[in-house]
């Protein structure tokens, strides 16, 4: 399912160049929010994206924006839904039936503070998970606000720029195979 979609979204953006902006922009925004973030395979289409910018096909800013934006939406979205909605959020599944996530993401926070932001944009299924700890913990608006965006800046530079730079080194080892 998630390996048919992801071809034909790559397909699409291939051939439909002037939306990457905002398939990256819509599907960063579901890798951050709690609960739409396990439906779809965000980061595999952001790497794949990054991928196609290594043929020559797309260029890099576009994505890194749109991919910008909406990890800023969607993390503060979950940070809204942790905050105001606090323990009937972690009632809703998939949270209720793994609530080792809750845990970790509450440790995280005990260990690091603000920093399990920043390093929760880095660890898949942590990552909205984190975001709505942090509106869970209280934790001020103030001190989540620049380290998430910092945060969502890094992952949506690094997310298809590892596509990108994966897909220069197949491409340099097929031309190297003589292919």
């Amino acid at each position: 399912m998630f390996e048919t979609m992801i071809e034909a979204v790559l397909g699409f953006v291939r051939d439909n160049r002037d939306w990457a902006f905002w398939i990256a922009l819509v599907f960063a925004l579901g890798e951050t929010v709690a609960f739409v973030s396990i439906l779809i395979p965000s980061t595999a289409i952001l790497i794949g994206v990054g991928a196609l910018v290594a043929t020559g096909e797309l260029s890099l800013f576009p994505i890194w924006a749109g991919a910008s934006i909406g990890a800023v939406l969607g993390s503060f979205l979950s940070y809204g839904l942790g905050r105001y909605y606090g323990e009937s959020v972690m009632q809703l599944w998939p949270l209720r039936n793994h609530p080792e996530l809750i845990d970790k993401g509450r440790n995280a926070f005990r260990r690091w503070g603000s920093m399990a932001v920043l390093i929760g944009h880095f660890f898949g299924p942590l990552r909205a998970v984190v975001f709505v700890m942090a509106g869970f913990s209280r934790m001020p608006p103030m001190v989540y606000a620049p380290v998430n965006v910092l945060g969502c800046l890094a992952w949506a530079y690094v997310t298809p720029t590892f596509g990108e730079v994966a897909g220069h080194l197949i491409g340099w080892i097929w031309r190297a195979l003589g292919y």
